[in-house]
């Protein structure tokens, strides 16, 4: 069994189960780098307040690095054995420093340094996700840009509404991932790592030798798990943005609408069924956002009853961070590749918009510039729009005379326009463009 970083209180050993059943090392492995960006301001703490010599100080820091740098080459092996990645890196260090590496848990507790590994470890993921939210944007902006003139149907409640420009769409979804960046970039700002709450009451360290990473209330400083909420919630909207988007394209890509292709890349087949072509990447999008739900809620629930300060439940936020970190990492780059190659079908698109319902509100202002009370011209158009369904023929193919049945504003010769998709869109001004 490794080593342990506590022991000395107890005569029995560790029931072998609870062993197991307490072991986070499976998972905050990951936090192997931040851990040891810690450990190394650590030990320039301690050497500036005198609990390490200079030369104590600059072998720690040499060992530390040396097992950083195995981290960054990717040859560092956890050892399983151990409880967690704190006590491994503890173990690590002292094969390569001997007994001075006992000195480095001086002042510490992991209380704090998990706190402090977790904010580090945090923040450069946000970066990462940020950059990759940049990407995708660019990707969309770019599809918006190839296909500017298409106009397609506008849908509310999954019915035909008004046309729209496709790019006009496609820019809804920037709009998403800008306010997507822009709450990430505001989560991350909030995260101040921290250093010297030891397990709750602080140390006999002045707060001068931290630096910029003192805190001013050292039992909220372990205790704290906001900022694990915070992201989680930010990437519970990401992903909701992205299953919206996905739910999109797997509707547009059905042979009912026959809108957009999806590269063949990004799709897979049947076992049974040797025709098919499933979109199951942005299937599987729209059920892991079940699982971003699932992550923040069980660490709000595991937070919801704990008593100050730290408790070992705690333990159990790294699980549902990770996971939706690398759930919106993977997604947000694999829509890069997916988006690119979305192929539009106007022929499709454009025989959608021969539905002349879409243009029902474009009939409705025509009558009220002609003078007509909106509440009217509304009733008026209803009443036009269903004597077109109820006696099969088209509104911009009724005679005068019929039209004239609904209103005498209506002339025939002025409505045939209305019912043009690029009339429809361009008349729209009250958007800025």
């Amino acid at each position: 069994m490794a080593k342990k970083l506590w022991g000395g209180r107890f005569g029995k050993k560790t029931d072998p189960l609870v062993e197991k059943f307490t072991r986070s090392i499976q998972y905050d492995y990951k936090l192997a780098e931040y851990d040891l960006l810690g450990s190394i301001a650590h030990v320039q703490v301690l050497r500036k307040s005198r609990y390490l010599t200079p030369s104590e100080a600059k072998t720690l820091t040499k060992g530390l690095e040396a097992i950083l740098s195995s981290v960054k080459k990717g040859t560092f092996k956890p050892d399983h054995a151990c409880e967690d990645i704190h006590t491994d890196i503890q173990n690590k260090l002292a094969s390569r420093a001997g007994a001075l590496a006992m000195k480095l848990h001086t002042a510490r507790s992991r209380n704090d340094q998990v706190v402090f590994a977790v904010k580090l470890y945090s923040k450069a993921a946000l970066k990462t996700l940020i950059g990759d939210i940049s990407k995708l944007s660019a990707v969309i902006s770019a599809l918006a840009a190839k296909n500017k003139n298409i106009i397609m149907p506008g849908f509310t409640h999954m019915q035909h509404a008004q046309p729209v420009y496709l790019k006009k769409y496609l820019g809804a979804y920037l709009e998403m991932l800008k306010r997507d960046a822009e709450r990430l970039k505001h989560v991350s700002e909030n995260i101040k790592p921290t250093l010297g709450a030891g397990a709750l009451a602080g140390t006999p360290i002045s707060a001068k030798f931290y630096a910029g990473y003192a805190t001013s209330n050292s039992l909220d400083a372990v205790s704290d798990r906001d900022f694990v909420l915070d992201i989680l919630g930010a990437l519970s909207i990401t992903g909701m943005h992205l299953s919206r988007l996905a739910e999109d394209l797997i509707i547009w890509a059905t042979k009912e609408f026959g809108f957009v292709e999806i590269d063949e890349a990004f799709c897979t087949g049947s076992s049974l069924m040797p025709q098919k072509k499933n979109a199951d990447f942005l299937e599987l999008v729209r059920g892991y956002t079940g699982r971003l739900y699932g992550n923040l809620m069980s660490v709000l629930a595991t937070m919801k009853g704990l008593p100050l300060t730290y408790n070992r439940d705690m333990q159990l936020d790294k699980e549902p961070l990770f996971s939706s970190f690398e759930i919106v990492s993977a997604e947000l780059k694999i829509f890069q590749g997916l988006v690119k190659s979305l192929e539009f079908n106007k022929e499709r698109i454009a025989a959608q918009l021969k539905d002349e319902a879409l243009y029902a509100t474009d009939l409705l202002y025509y009558l009220v510039r002609k003078g007509e009370p909106f509440a009217s011209a509304h009733a008026i158009v209803g009443k036009i729009v269903k004597y077109s369904l109820d006696n099969g023929v088209l509104i911009k193919n009724m005679t005068q005379d019929q039209l004239k049945k609904f209103s005498s504003k209506i002339k025939k010769g002025e409505i045939k326009k209305l019912f043009d998709p690029k009339v429809s869109v361009e008349s729209k001004k009250s958007v800025k463009r």
